[in-house]
């Protein structure tokens, strides 16, 4: 991962499309979840991107992993929001869909990325 950007990361573009979506989504939640929900989605997809980027850009590639962790875990908690999201009917069967297929897609992105990571620390 040495001299290549997080920017140039598939995952971080995706996760940053994903963050995009889920804002775009949360604006048309009932004001009364301004503060609950809404915040909470956005804070999770925040943290996906956020923590790819600080991953990459430590020294030694098993900080790298932790934060690839974090952020697979953040990515878990924004899959259950937009779940409670459906439940709640703020969002329909369709947009949950599409937004569960992205956070599929960057989950197995993030499972690639720390695989080849493993293989390069025990290669090197």
């Amino acid at each position: 991962m040495a001299g290549q950007s997080y920017r140039d990361l598939n995952v971080w573009k995706e996760a940053m499309d994903l963050v995009v979506a889920c804002y775009r989504v949360t604006d048309v939640f009932p004001k009364k979840e301004m503060y609950g929900l809404g915040s909470q989605l956005q804070r999770a997809v925040v943290s996906v991107p956020s923590n790819i980027a600080e991953g990459q850009g430590r020294q030694y590639s098993k900080e790298f992993l932790q934060y690839i962790a974090v952020a697979y875990g953040s990515l878990a908690e924004a899959e259950t929001h937009i779940q409670i999201a459906r439940r709640l009917n703020y969002i329909d069967e369709t947009t949950e869909t599409h937004l569960l297929e992205k956070t599929g897609r960057i989950g197995r992105m993030l499972n690639g990325l720390r695989k080849s990571i493993q293989e390069k620390m025990k290669s090197g």
